[in-house]
């Protein structure tokens, strides 16, 4: 096996009469490709799916994961929340302005000026330490407040990594994985190892708009007509999705930890194949599984297998794999980059180069790539 510095996770998911990722119409969110309209689920709903996930798989069930909250009211929230509030407001004040400008930048006192920030555990602890040693120092005076809070300020504001300096995981899990932007301090973003394309259906959008009343219940008998009437769209489709790991960039973001990366990457996967996006949960049910996944370990640069779906292909698992197939063969036959292959797939058709296995096999294949990395590097 070639060296695994990269793990490319195929996956092909199917769903019937759905609305899993809206627009801002409220209509199935579409991607244009090979001449066709196809139905998308977006990365970032993807990402949020996983990462929420209340599973046995879940990665906050990782040990040595830490939490991480995406907010523009951490400081209130999370910082100052359940020890201050019997402080007065002229001390804390300038206290709580420093914290907020020290983290969402120099407009951050105003909320609607701030960016939507994650905010690791460690981070959080470490703001909130501070901010009770000001309070403290400042005792009931709050001119020594504001310059105690000037003070920090000035050694905090131009590096917002100080706040979290030494910490493992700064940004928590998520943040290790899927990467954290800063736009009040490039020093404190975290490049994202784990990269997530839009997943899309291998065939032709297949769409319906769905009319649908609700009855009165108290009605009498001389009121007819439904009470409320209303229009919603529901499609149907095979997705398919892709995700690629920079696995020694998610070593380094996990502090050096090979065997965290592991069960990062056991979890994940799991997360892939059984946890699916979507709205309207109670009225279309949309949980499903993944019919076909395909992992690949190597040392070449990724590339995605959606070219062998341009030309619209029908809504079969079987048809769609073997499509897939041929293409991943095209590929080899061409590039010869030599992955390591492990497929799991309700389907009868072979895949090129690529041993057979259930989830929990392929599961246990990537776990134990970073420690394969890490053994070929010693």
């Amino acid at each position: 096996m070639p060296e695994p510095r990269f793990l490319q996770i195929h996956f092909l998911a199917p769903y019937t009469a759905a609305l899993l990722n809206r627009d801002d119409a409220g209509l199935a969110k579409r991607l244009p490709f090979g001449g066709a309209l196809r139905t998308r689920i977006s990365s970032q709903c993807l990402k949020l799916h996983w990462r929420l996930a209340e599973d046995p798989h879940a990665l906050a069930r990782i040990e040595g994961a830490e939490e991480a909250s995406r907010s523009r009211e951490t400081v209130d929230r999370k910082v100052l929340r359940g020890w201050s509030d019997d402080i007065g407001e002229a001390v804390l004040k300038p206290i709580r302005e420093a914290m907020l400008v020290a983290v969402y930048g120099d407009k951050g006192a105003d909320k609607k000026s701030r960016q939507t920030l994650l905010l690791g555990a460690p981070e959080v602890a470490y703001l909130t330490v501070q901010a009770q040693r000001l309070v403290a120092e400042a005792g009931a005076d709050p001119k020594a407040a504001e310059d105690l809070a000037k003070e920090w300020l000035k050694a905090h504001k131009a590096n917002f990594k100080a706040i979290s300096e030494g910490a493992k995981l700064p940004g928590g899990l998520v943040g290790a994985l899927f990467g954290r932007m800063v736009t009040s301090d490039p020093k404190a973003n975290i490049e994202a190892p784990v990269h997530v394309a839009h997943a899309f259906t291998v065939h032709a959008e297949e769409a319906e708009s769905d009319y649908f009343i609700a009855a009165d219940d108290l009605a009498r008998d001389e009121d007819t007509g439904a009470d409320t009437i209303q229009e919603t769209e529901l499609t149907s489709g095979l997705f398919y999705g892709y995700v690629v790991v920079d696995i020694p960039g998610l070593i380094e973001n996990l502090g050096g930890d090979a065997v965290l990366a592991g069960a990062v990457l056991h979890n994940l996967l799991y997360l892939i194949a059984e946890v699916s996006p979507g709205a309207k949960l109670v009225s279309t049910v949309p949980y499903s599984r993944a019919s076909f996944l395909l992992v690949e370990a190597g040392d070449r640069q990724p590339r995605s297998l959606a070219e062998a779906f341009r030309t619209p292909c029908a809504a079969n698992t079987g048809v769609t794999v073997t499509r897939l197939s041929e293409h991943l063969a095209a590929l080899d036959a061409a590039y010869a980059t030599g992955e390591a292959r492990r497929v799991m797939s309700l389907a009868n058709s072979d895949v090129p180069g690529a041993e057979r296995g259930c989830l929990a096999e392929l599961a246990t294949f990537v776990r134990d790539l970073p420690a394969t990395l890490e053994n070929a590097k010693a």
